[in-house]
């Protein structure tokens, strides 16, 4: 049993990714984004996730301002969305969210999905950007084994990171396994499964052994399988409690419990579809 847990990870390039963030699809006001970004900070958060698609950017980047940290002491992600990629126009979203995010450097830029028609120019537009030393890491988003097996055949960077679903509901040994072959560092997106399975049995028995509530076991979970974790939210105090799951392990009895939950439950597209 994990009983502890390091709040970094090191990715396969030396630099140091927190492994608890915040996502950010939030298609709702503006000003709950800013709200939401600032608050997270001051409760700890450190890796804030975002992408040119939520249209958000921009209050990220005023959310950050008004948290008065240093640029430095964050992890900034975003990603680059299907109808802008390919290598020339990878390149000028690239520009438009740093301008957007009032920074001028990115930690990790994210291929969204894999658009097959764009994949091998947009990734090759990742590594200019790379080498060019304009952001820290370079990943992909939502790629299954196919994916990376075809990437990889023409990549000179291998990528740092695979953001894709992930949660009990949908648990993907496989595509782990993968990653973790590979050198890349799974990251997972709609770890609550956007609430739809807060009652299950089996999540509230776990829940209830440590006094914690079913979305914090869900964030736990996946931090123990070692896989980088970005609940949703703008509620204050949900991000707080999102946060609060330091002090407690599942055990590996609850893990294998939790491991046979998946159904294929899905909130996002099957990028086996791409």
């Amino acid at each position: 049993m994990n009983q502890s847990l390091e709040k970094n990870i090191v990715l396969n390039n030396g630099i140091e990714m927190p492994i608890l963030g915040l996502g950010i699809y939030a298609p709702g006001e503006k000003n709950e984004v800013r709200r939401a970004v600032n608050w997270a900070i001051e409760a700890g958060y450190r890796l804030i996730d975002t992408a040119s698609v939520y249209k958000n950017e921009e209050e990220v980047g005023q959310g950050i301002k008004d948290s008065g940290i240093s640029r430095d002491e964050l992890f900034i992600t975003s990603k680059v969305w299907d109808d802008q990629q390919g290598y020339e126009s990878t390149l000028r979203a690239f520009e438009q969210s740093l301008e957007r995010l009032q920074t001028d450097y990115l930690d990790l830029y994210l291929v969204h999905w894999p658009v097959s028609e764009t994949r091998r120019e947009t990734w090759l537009a990742l590594e200019k950007l790379y080498s060019d030393k304009r952001v820290r890491a370079i990943g992909v988003s939502n790629y299954y084994e196919s994916h990376l097996d075809e990437l990889l055949g023409y990549a000179s960077v291998t990528p740092a990171v695979n953001q894709f679903e992930q949660s009990p509901f949908l648990y993907l040994p496989d595509l782990l396994s993968y990653c973790k072959e590979k050198g890349i560092q799974p990251e997972g997106y709609a770890p609550l499964v956007r609430g739809l399975q807060h009652k299950n049995s089996v999540l509230m028995a776990v829940a209830e052994n440590h006094g914690k509530s079913t979305y914090q076991v869900l964030i736990r979970w996946a931090l123990q399988h070692g896989i980088v974790t970005i609940p949703k939210s703008t509620n204050q105090e949900r991000i707080k409690a999102n946060f609060d799951v330091w002090d407690f392990a599942i055990t590996d009895a609850e893990m294998d419990q939790l491991n046979k939950l998946d159904a294929g439950i899905r909130v996002a597209n099957d990028p086996r579809d791409y």
